[in-house]
């Protein structure tokens, strides 16, 4: 698709204020680098952005309440670099709607046994932080994706690339009208139970047709209208060369 039909990945990363604003400068360092390697990699297909580092439950409820009316965004990847206590992510995360995706990983990929002291540990915390946030996810029943490793390793990478995908395919779904040919109970909840379901868990719907109203549809159709939607098609998305010239001629329908 073109540029400005470009879906994106939030990046939010938890802290708190106990670690001070100098620790918390440093996160938000480490997380865009982070970023900037999820980025390059040829696995994930979609841009992901910093969105913030959170420290508190306000700023963290107000954050997901902008991710949710933010239409380009398809999913969130969450990160406790730090010790960031779960409780503070509970209203946040009753709001939260989109696809969730937690990161537990690491900063550093070593640990360095010979000078490890309390700065580094303050800095470091992910090991405590994404269990106390994974315990929280848990007890509220919150369907995600958990990806356990380095950012770095290629089988992150790929892993990443895979929930990304689901992501947009749920995007996707979101945004969906399908037509069932041949129904008579339109809109009808008791009857439609099937679709009913289907639009309560994954967000599109599905909506019956007469086949009298499809052929209505076909008969009225002239080919210039065709052809507003082709031109439609070349404004939202790439066309290869050999398809940018075609038109449906107008002796098609005469």
């Amino acid at each position: 698709m073109n540029s400005e039909n470009i879906k994106n990945i939030a990046f939010i990363c938890g802290s708190q204020h106990l670690y001070g604003n100098e620790v918390i400068e440093r996160i938000e360092i480490n997380v865009r680098e982070i970023i900037n390697n999820l980025n390059k990699s040829s696995e994930i297909p979609v841009l992901i952005y910093l969105k913030k580092v959170l420290t508190s439950s306000k700023d963290i409820s107000k954050t997901c309440s902008e991710l949710n009316n933010d239409e380009s965004c398809i999913g969130v990847l969450i990160w406790m670099h730090t010790f960031s206590p779960a409780k503070m992510w509970i209203s946040g995360l009753k709001k939260l709607s989109l696809p969730i995706c937690h990161l537990h990983t690491q900063f550093n990929k070593e640990i360095p046994w010979d000078n490890i002291d309390m700065d580094f540990m303050n800095i470091n915390q992910s090991a405590h932080g994404d269990r106390e946030f994974s315990h929280l996810l848990t007890r509220m029943r919150i369907p995600r994706k958990i990806i356990v490793g380095h950012w770095s390793d290629d089988n992150v990478l790929r892993e990443i690339g895979v929930w990304s995908r689901s992501a947009l395919g749920w995007n996707e779904m979101q945004n969906l009208n399908i037509a069932r040919i041949g129904d008579n109970m339109r809109n009808v909840a008791v009857t439609d139970g099937d679709k009913l379901e289907a639009q309560i868990k994954f967000g599109f719907s599905v909506n019956g047709y007469d086949t009298d109203d499809i052929l209505d549809e076909i008969n009225s159709l002239e080919y210039e209208d065709l052809n507003l939607i082709i031109e439609d098609y070349h404004k939202e998305y790439e066309i290869v060369d050999e398809l940018k010239k075609r038109r449906i001629p107008s002796s098609k329908f005469n």
